[in-house]
């Protein structure tokens, strides 16, 4: 197997854990809308709460598409 094709096989199974991302963010605000419809006097709480939520699960994307492009680039 060529070392180009390697790369890109690599890199591309780097990125499947951007799927596990995208419904993680999902879930997260779904959740988030669902707890403010049930008690919107608790939006200012659990707010602060999502956003972390995302953050956190955003880190992950960032970590997977840094390993995918240093697989590619290296």
């Amino acid at each position: 197997m060529d070392v180009l094709a390697a790369k890109a096989l690599g890199a591309g199974i780097a990125v499947i854990a951007l799927a596990g991302v995208g419904i993680g963010i999902g879930n997260i605000f779904a959740a988030l809308v669902t707890s403010v419809a049930r008690n919107p006097s608790a939006r200012d709480q659990v707010f602060g709460l999502g956003i972390l939520g995302f953050a956190l699960t955003e880190a992950v994307a960032l970590f997977a598409l840094l390993i995918a492009f240093l697989i590619l680039f290296t």
